[in-house]
């Protein structure tokens, strides 16, 4: 892959030999080079002002200070970052802390215009907080889980039952189908009028990505899909998906076909595109990045330098 999708490629050492090394875990979060990530109802504390970054917390800072009074079990390691030991800190409250150097925002909204490696953090951040909010208590016998191995597992504290759970990925399936000279997008229809995308689905059990790729394709626009082909993947912690993106090749002649699961489907050729007809996927997702790919591999001028191409406007989502 010649370039890293956003919230992918960063530079964390997660450590992972180390977290069950008695001490460790403790020593590590007191230590002058500790650093603290905040996550607010599945929200990332940002630095004021754009383009935007983290706010790492240190040790005396009033939102995690008493967090490490308290027992090992509140404390997640993240990794190490720049020399930084960084760890996760859940925030509660039914309204934002305040902050003087940031506040809390959505992260899908700024992980392109944020460092590389911070983004990949505050993915990594966001996905471990939601997995542990909705993981309290065992799937098996309803008692409390309690967390072990520096955060990154959950067992039941039911001494009969003592299952083990596991961060959880759902792996799904983005692809770009294309007839050569077209591209098939489609909507849903809670989006704004002219957004399309390429078409995706959550993998089955039993399915290969390549099988899901074909079913997901004739599921949504009814076009049976050949030379499905793997592109790059996608950390997409919105809660918990790992976007896995492909390419497809379609006959030119394949009808479209939709049965509600999209509004629309249809075939869009480069001039299209370059017209602003659609509204193509913000830049920061891999959606965007299929397309893109695509577009320059036949164009005279890349898509980022076409002036009549149309984003989604992210930052009216955002507000």
């Amino acid at each position: 892959m010649q370039r890293k999708n956003t919230f992918s490629g960063g530079q964390l050492d997660r450590h992972s030999e180390l977290r069950e090394r008695e001490g460790w875990l403790v020593a590590t979060a007191r230590a002058p080079n500790a650093r603290f990530v905040p996550v607010w109802q599945q929200r990332n504390l940002f630095r004021h002002g754009e383009p935007t970054g983290a706010v790492l917390l240190e040790a005396h800072e009033e939102l995690i200070s008493s967090r490490l009074a308290g027992a090992e079990s509140d404390l997640v390691y993240l990794g190490e970052l720049r020399e930084l030991q960084c760890f996760l800190i859940d925030v509660g409250g039914e309204q934002p802390p305040a902050h003087p150097r940031g506040e809390f925002r959505e992260l899908r909204f700024y992980g392109n215009v944020m460092p590389e490696e911070e983004a990949n953090l505050l993915a990594y951040a966001r996905a471990l907080s939601i997995w542990r909010g909705q993981n309290r208590f065992c799937g098996v016998c309803g008692s409390a889980t309690r967390t072990t191995r520096a955060g990154h597992v959950l067992v039941c504290t039911n001494a009969a039952c003592r299952k083990e759970q596991f961060p959880r990925i759902d792996p799904a399936v983005i692809v770009l189908v294309t007839d050569g000279e077209r591209a098939l997008l489609g909507r849903q229809s809670a989006w704004p009028a002219g957004r399309y995308s390429t078409l995706a689905g959550f993998v089955e059990p039993g399915e290969s990505l390549e099988d899901a790729v074909a079913r997901e394709v004739f599921e949504e626009a009814g076009v049976r899909v050949h030379d499905v082909e793997y592109h790059s993947s996608q950390p997409w912690p919105f809660p918990s998906s790992l976007m896995l993106g492909f390419t497809a090749r379609a006959d030119a002649a394949a009808e479209v076909r939709t049965d509600g699961e999209l509004e629309d489907a249809r075939w869009f050729s480069r001039a299209d595109i370059a017209g602003g007809s659609p509204a193509l996927p913000t830049i920061h997702s891999i959606s965007f990045r299929l397309i893109e790919d695509w577009y320059d591999a036949g164009a005279r001028r890349p898509l980022r330098q076409e002036p009549g191409a149309r984003l989604w406007d992210l930052k009216s989502a955002a507000r």
